[in-house]
């Protein structure tokens, strides 16, 4: 076969310009009980799923501005995260884009004021993520303790399967670590 009509391999992620990129973003204080389902709702995708590459997957405990830089020009900022909706424990809720700031006006715990302030500051110099999605549970308890209650457990398949669409629709499809037979 002559050289010249040989296909061009698939370009990696290196060869394109600005590849696309997306921050799966795990928020809450796993100390105390159901405000850690946003970080456990991260390990559990990270348990099941492989990752496409242009995601980076943070940790974010109770964050702060320290995370400004990891959330700047983003195409995808999905956060998992505790949501206080006035729906029953273990209500699973979606908010995207314009809605999110709306969640920050009732505050749940510290961290959302730190979230909201870098969210803030990224609109505000033009480097806000182009797409934002805040996948939460509305909790049951958050007394002191490392386990989360019934509802939220039971919210947990849902809450994962939401940030799995949350992730596709923006262009960064997850694959099942483990194929069904």
């Amino acid at each position: 076969m002559n050289a010249a009509f040989r296909p061009a391999p698939a370009p990696t992620a290196a060869a394109i310009p600005n590849p696309p990129r997306a921050v799966l973003l795990g928020v809450g204080n796993i100390l105390l009980s159901d405000e850690g389902v946003g970080v456990r709702l991260v390990e559990r995708i990270l348990d099941h799923h492989r990752l496409p590459a242009g995601i980076a997957v943070l940790d974010g405990g109770t964050c702060a501005m320290e995370m400004l830089e990891d959330l700047e020009h983003l195409d995808l900022l999905v956060i998992a995260d505790c949501v206080r909706s006035g729906r029953a424990p273990g209500s699973v809720v979606v908010l995207r884009d314009d809605e999110v700031p709306a969640f920050f006006r009732t505050k749940l715990s510290p961290h959302q004021v730190g979230l909201a302030d870098v969210l803030a500051t990224l609109r505000f110099v033009g480097r806000a993520p182009l797409c934002t999605v805040v996948v939460g549970v509305e909790p049951q308890s958050l007394a002191t303790g490392m386990s989360l209650s019934s509802a939220v457990r039971a919210a947990l398949p849902l809450a994962a399967q939401m940030l799995v669409e949350a992730l596709a629709a923006g262009g960064f499809a997850l694959k099942p670590l483990r194929e069904a037979a």
